[in-house]
């Protein structure tokens, strides 16, 4: 595995809820044939998104928490400090979205796999793919 790559939040709440997405297909693809790459933030982040009580009605709490615990084993994890952050120019206009581009720095990943329009709109940032799940597929 030569490529690193990320998923941001927005694709993995969808792989998570969505069995048989496109979404859910570009992480099975990115877990086959990439180093998928996280921060604790990051993943800490995907935990509290899934346990927001909206999900509920999609699935079950206990297989969002195993879902999580699939991403913990299976990502490499990187220490990205705060000035890691301070270092991301150009920045995301959604403020939030700079802990992916952080990652994506320290990590040194080829790409980004994100559904978010916020980050999208960067591609390429500082040489580093962004792509829709859809478009990681191909």
């Amino acid at each position: 595995m030569s490529r690193r790559a990320i998923l941001d939040i927005s694709t993995l709440v969808s792989a998570a809820l969505r069995t048989g997405s496109i979404p859910e297909q570009a992480l099975m693809k990115a877990l086959r044939t990439c180093e998928v790459c996280a921060s604790a933030e990051t993943l800490d982040e995907l935990a509290r998104v899934l346990e927001r009580k909206k999900f509920d009605r999609y699935l079950d709490r206990e297989s969002r928490r195993a879902f999580v615990a699939l991403m913990r084993r299976h990502a490499r994890l990187f220490d990205v400090q705060e000035a890691d952050s301070k270092a991301v120019d150009p920045p995301c206009r959604d403020p939030k979205d700079n802990l992916f581009l952080a990652l994506a720095l320290v990590a040194e990943v080829d790409l980004l796999v994100s559904s978010d329009e916020d980050l999208l709109v960067l591609h390429p940032w500082r040489s580093i793919a962004i792509v829709t799940p859809a478009e990681f597929l191909k």
